[in-house]
């Protein structure tokens, strides 16, 4: 661990860090503080650990920075300039095995600002603890340890790029009632008529009374099975009132995605990028008419039952 002796509390917080590395989490670390009982030439005590040590620390600081970058006079930090000395050596000699092993550190208080130019503090990485625990230390262990702290899945089988591809992929219909997670009372299943074209598996939604708000289906879409949502929503033809308005919402793991407005003979063509999300929310409803200026309409839902349709809605 290099690092300079700005103040008494700068060090004494370099010293609590160290502990912590060893102490708690078990790596073995070398710290000048811990070797200062016998007389000894610091010198050769820093040439030894920085050319045998598997990871050097170096720990940010504004005087650090400054006798790192030779902007300090030569009687000040004798031993942080030695030490960046011999740092910026290592990485010009092989600049990516020491950008591996010199791992720049910011400990609570710090700025990247403090870090040395030479390690690059703004295009690597860098290692920012805001405090000593186990998930503020991880990406710094990760570092040391060569294990990534989130673990890659399996590759699955290409699917990407060509609409043949895509075409192979799983598909799950949406009117399926058995992959439901939740809904509201007032889906049904069956075919949709919209605009012309029967769609035989859609979730339709004509309540016989007064609507609750935000009918909905929910899905548990599990982890990168489907890639896409593809359906078409809109005003049911054989609708008793043809000339209402309807509005559909999508959220993706709570987030809302997408929010359309539905009117006779304008059906919404919904494709949608799944992503990485894990549950899928459909809701569709009858919003109230606009305010007029002569006090028509009150925002919110129409006190009328909706006749709209989620037609074939499907993942793949």
């Amino acid at each position: 661990m290099t690092y300079s002796h700005d103040t008494v509390a700068h060090k004494r917080v370099v010293r609590e860090f160290a502990e912590y590395l060893q102490g708690r989490i078990g790596l073995e670390v070398h710290l000048d503080q811990w070797a200062d009982g016998p007389r000894r030439d610091w010198s050769l005590w820093a040439v030894a650990n920085l050319r045998d040590a598997d990871f050097v620390l170096v720990i940010a600081s504004p005087a650090y920075k400054r006798r790192a970058e030779g902007l300090a006079p030569p009687d000040e930090g004798r031993g942080a300039q030695f030490e960046a000395a011999i740092l910026r050596d290592h990485l010009t000699r092989n600049l990516a095995a020491g950008t591996e092993r010199v791992l720049p550190v910011v400990l609570p208080g710090g700025s990247v600002e403090d870090i040395p130019m030479f390690l690059t503090p703004y295009s690597t990485t860098r290692y920012e603890i805001a405090e000593f625990t186990e998930r503020e230390v991880a990406y710094l262990i990760s570092a040391i340890t060569g294990e990534s702290a989130h673990t890659a899945p399996e590759r699955a089988p290409w699917r990407g790029g060509l609409e043949s591809a895509a075409s192979e992929r799983p598909r799950l219909l949406l009117a399926h009632q058995e992959r439901w997670l939740d809904s509201s009372d007032d889906f049904a299943t069956g075919t949709a008529r919209i605009e012309g074209v029967p769609y035989e598996h859609s979730l339709l939604l004509r309540p016989a009374a007064t609507p609750v708000e935000h009918s909905f289906v929910e899905f548990d879409l599990g982890f990168g099975t489907y890639q896409e949502l593809i359906a078409t929503a809109g005003i049911l033809d054989d609708a008793a009132e043809r000339f209402q308005t309807g509005r559909i919402e999508v959220a993706l793991d709570g987030r809302l995605r997408l929010v359309e407005t539905l009117s006779w003979g304008r059906p919404v063509r919904v494709r949608l990028d799944l992503a990485e999300a894990r549950r899928l929310r459909l809701a569709m409803y009858r919003p109230a008419p606009a305010a007029t200026p002569f006090g028509g309409g009150a925002g919110g839902l129409s006190g009328k039952p909706p006749e709209l349709a989620w037609g074939d809605p499907v993942l793949r």
